[in-house]
């Protein structure tokens, strides 16, 4: 989390050049998300759950766009992930049920899909009245085509999806 202040905001230059001196492939226009997800891939997830399971814990609040801040590290977000033999399992998270933070996250995405692609979508605001008279909550999703990939051997999702994915 070195590269997350603790307001919550990123330093993409600081990430940036970790990857660069560890050697990892950038481009110019990764924002810090890209950068963070590309460790995860690359170097992090595929150690994960090998000879035991192991749950990952404690994402930036960057990184977790439905969840609630951490009480522990504001920094962070209440969302962990299962894996098994490198192969995400679970995703789980408490839901953040605060409207106008949620609104604050939805533009900032927006904003970046406008950056990235020209295009940004209307705000979702039925799904933000809802968290107005939401209570707490959590949940978490098991992915059984993953397990199922995990039981079979196979190396990719599509090889074990039971309905076929028409190109």
């Amino acid at each position: 989390l070195a590269t997350v202040a603790a307001d919550g905001s990123t330093d993409r230059e600081a990430l940036h050049a970790a990857l660069v001196q560890a050697g990892l492939r950038t481009a110019s226009d990764d924002n810090w998300a890209d950068l963070f997800s590309r460790v995860m891939v690359e170097k992090i997830e595929p150690t994960l759950g090998q000879g035991r399971a192991t749950i990952l814990y404690g994402y930036p609040i960057s990184e977790a766009a439905l969840a609630r801040p951490s009480a522990d590290d504001a920094r962070t977000a209440e969302r962990f992930e299962l894996y098994c033999c490198g192969v995400e399992l679970a995703n789980a998270f408490g839901e953040l049920t605060d409207a106008a933070e949620q609104r604050r996250r939805f533009i900032l995405e927006m904003d970046e899909k406008q950056r990235v692609y020209g295009e940004r979508y209307p705000i979702d605001e039925d799904f933000l009245a809802a968290l107005d008279i939401m209570p707490q909550a959590s949940g978490s999703a098991l992915g059984f085509d993953r397990l199922v990939m995990l039981a079979t051997g196979a190396l990719r999702v599509e090889d074990v999806m039971w309905t076929p994915v028409v190109e």
